[in-house]
């Protein structure tokens, strides 16, 4: 058998190529880059989809050049640039250079963070990160934890932590009839993960307990009170409270200290769902926001939201590093039990092949510093509040901003709820197939609302208030046209 062409793979007979392809790559995306003009273009689904399904994959371009110019077209051309200061959709940041580079040797090297003897230093990168950011949330030596995709894993693996937990000191077993006991409160605002992680967890639907929220979007703590009282009388296990600190609407952050001594009165698992404002952990002025999160058993950090690295990189926490036990199987071939002393992360993780993505946040913190990072988060959370104080009359805030959304809808004077309930769709629609601009749209007590979602240190209010503007030009047109 003739041996196959090898000149495409990562070798050190082909540095030159290697060096060659990757400038040729990093001029194209700077060249892209300064051709940007707003944050998308608007290109619709049906248009987008054509140009590629039209691709065939088969009958391959054989260069470089061709493959990126036609991936410019497909991909490029049309995306969404979160650099941009008229972006304010959803939690998407601007990423910071270090970690950029940082995926240059991640992506290259290609290091597996589940064994040792498929990563050797970089475990102890992993591990090292891991105990620093237990110290930021001020967990003693006790704590662990493990580096995961997003904020959906890490609260899946929580919640596996908090239910096999319940079940070993309580008297249930691991099987579905004595599991459906099991509940999790969480308030209205937490995050939909939760009861995807109740549905994988073989718990059901059910199995989640809603808590309602307070004027400020908070758990509202007399009804955490009764819920939990209610569990517990109806001879229920309440084996998790999900507290949020930062919600993804409102960015509210719930009463954390409250609601770690009521947890602590039932004996039930507290778990931060932090992936959004975990950030706070390297602010200079803000940390106080988080005031009681190293009374919890297990916190979610999304360094890929506050903490401006690229996708994906996240994490989760425990106060007692033993519990991460709930989730380790032994595998003659990877980590077999009676072969030990190699620090296997596999061991505490839901997944088995596993990115280095830890080295990003590493270099972000040995270039930059901690502090850089936390002055980024004070500055996106002090441009929702300045954003909130000069909106125009026609623009209706939902609640004050928290962190850095700031929830709000077109409904000038005289306008009704019904009214503007029908037109912000339609505004949200005609932001972005302008491609000028684009916002996120949730719905709060049933309404349509638009939000913006502020990540970017480098936009100034001029910037989002131009946006809020494009709301009431397109309102008003919008309206004028319904009058008609």
């Amino acid at each position: 058998m003739p041996t196959p062409p090898a000149q495409h793979l990562f070798h050190p007979a082909h540095t030159d190529q290697y060096v060659a392809t990757m400038r040729l790559g990093v001029d194209f995306l700077a060249s892209s880059l300064g051709r940007v003009s707003g944050p998308s273009t608007g290109v619709r689904p049906e248009v987008a989809a054509k140009a590629v399904t039209d691709v065939d994959l088969d009958r391959p371009l054989g260069d470089q050049r061709a493959a990126l110019e036609e991936m410019g077209r497909l991909w490029l051309d049309d995306t969404v640039w979160f650099h941009e200061p008229s972006y304010a959709a959803h939690l998407n940041c601007p990423v910071v250079v270090p970690a950029l580079l940082a995926e240059v040797f991640v992506s290259a090297v290609n290091p597996s963070l589940d064994t040792y003897d498929q990563s050797v230093g970089g475990t102890y990168v992993e591990r090292h990160l891991v105990d620093w950011t237990a110290g930021r949330i001020g967990y003693g030596p006790d704590a662990d934890g493990i580096f995961t995709s997003g904020g959906t894993q890490s609260n899946l693996q929580a919640l596996l932590l908090a239910r096999d937990h319940a079940i070993a000191t309580g008297s249930r077993e691991a099987r579905p009839p004595e599991m459906s006991g099991l509940r999790i409160l969480t308030s209205r605002d937490g995050h939909f993960s939760v009861q995807k992680a109740a549905r994988l967890l073989g718990l059901g639907d059910r199995a989640v307990v809603t808590v309602a929220t307070d004027g400020d979007r908070r758990m509202e703590l007399g009804a955490l009170s009764r819920a939990l009282a209610e569990v517990a009388d109806a001879g229920l296990t309440p084996m998790a409270v999900v507290a949020t600190a930062g919600t993804t609407d409102f960015g509210a952050i719930d009463p954390l200290p409250e609601i770690a001594a009521l947890c602590e009165g039932y004996g039930t698992w507290l778990h931060v769902d932090a992936a959004y404002g975990g950030g706070l952990l390297v602010s200079p002025t803000r940390r106080h926001w988080l005031a009681g999160i190293e009374r919890a058993d297990s916190v979610t950090v999304d360094f890929h939201k506050t903490w401006f690295q690229p996708v994906s990189a996240s994490a989760l926490v425990v106060r007692d590093g033993r519990r991460l036990g709930h989730v380790t199987w032994h595998a003659d071939y990877l980590n077999p039990r009676e072969i030990g002393g190699n620090p296997n992360q596999v061991d505490k993780s839901l997944q088995t092949t596993r990115r280095f993505d830890a080295l990003k946040l590493w270099l972000t913190l040995r270039v930059m510093g901690p502090d850089t990072i936390g002055t980024y988060v004070d500055r996106v959370v002090e441009l929702a509040a300045e954003v909130a104080e000069a909106l125009d009359p026609a623009i209706e805030l939902a609640a004050a901003p928290q962190l850095s959304t700031v929830v709000l809808r077109y409904r000038p004077d005289g306008m009704s709820e019904d009214e503007a309930d029908r037109l912000v769709p339609r505004i949200r629609t005609t932001l972005y197939e302008r491609g000028r601009a684009m916002v996120a749209a949730t719905k709060v007590d049933g309404r349509h609302w638009l939000k913006l979602t502020l990540l970017n240190p480098l936009a100034t209010s001029d910037d989002i208030l131009a946006i809020t503007r494009q709301i009431v030009e397109i309102g008003e047109d919008l309206a004028a046209a319904v009058a008609r």
